[in-house]
């Protein structure tokens, strides 16, 4: 999904309050359930800008998505993490492939989508309880955290919540929590990525990171800035909208000779 994290000290691991994400995972999954339910054929069948995707296979991988903690918990627990919640925005790409692969198995398996969504969202509910926050699961990037887990199915709901909204012209509502962890999440990749502080990137209200290597900005109106909402913010990050589209269209304000992202963006694709 994206190119290797410079080397460089990395900013504080960030805390998530691991009751509040397992809270958020369920209701932007069930958002997107109560949306999948209502979709006709017709939307069904529409395309999206991810590969070759239709909306089925779309609404199938964020079935998939969320049911891989399922599989996860369902399999023995690996003896040691090999990957951190950092790590997991830069691991992904090599398995974009295989990703796509089985997204599209899955949606051939499942003709009935509310019937995928009610399995998954029953299991999960009927695992996830037992399961205490450091339980390491075998990702497909490396044995991780549960709790770091869940925080990455808050990016991986959101980010297809947008994409299902835009290519099937719905309007599936954010989870606040899952909104703000999915944002705080790319905008600490950011910083893994491009490390430093002479640029302050801000995603009002959920996160103020500092990155690029040049002076450190510490008293005052930081030199060169850059802000957005949410939702461009999270574009951007995932190559969903590009730089100077953003900026053309007055979705992202960027101040200072150092304010340009173009060459450290998308992070994520």
């Amino acid at each position: 999904m994206a190119s290797a994290a410079q080397k460089g000290p990395r900013p504080r691991p960030r805390r998530y309050d691991a009751a509040k994400t397992r809270a958020a995972v369920l209701a932007q999954f069930g958002n997107v359930h109560d949306a999948v339910r209502d979709l006709t054929p017709a939307q069904l069948a529409l395309p999206t800008h991810l590969w070759d995707w239709t909306v089925r296979e779309l609404a199938a991988h964020v079935s998939m998505a969320v049911g891989a903690v399922i599989r996860c918990l369902e399999q023995p627990a690996p003896p040691k993490q090999e990957v951190t919640l950092l790590d997991w925005p830069f691991a992904t790409a090599p398995r974009a492939t295989r990703i796509s692969e089985d997204t599209k198995a899955i949606a051939a398996s499942a003709p009935d989508l509310d019937a995928l969504y009610e399995r998954t969202r029953a299991r999960l509910a009927e695992l996830l309880p037992a399961a205490p926050d450091d339980r390491l699961l075998a990702s497909r990037v490396g044995a991780m955290r549960l709790d770091d887990y869940l925080v990455t199915r808050t990016v991986e709901l959101v980010v297809h919540t947008d994409d299902l909204n835009r290519a099937a012209g719905l309007a599936v509502p954010y989870d606040r929590q899952a909104l703000a962890t999915c944002t705080r999440l790319l905008a600490d990749a950011l910083a893994v990525k491009a490390p430093g502080g002479s640029v302050e990137v801000r995603v009002p209200p959920y996160a103020v990171v500092q990155c690029v290597e040049g002076p450190r900005h510490t008293r005052g109106t930081p030199p060169n800035v850059v802000e957005a909402d949410p939702l461009t913010w999270i574009r951007l990050a995932t190559g969903r909208t590009d730089w100077d589209t953003a900026v053309d269209d007055a979705k992202v304000s960027a101040s200072g000779e150092r304010a340009g992202l173009v060459g450290l963006l998308p992070i994520l694709r």
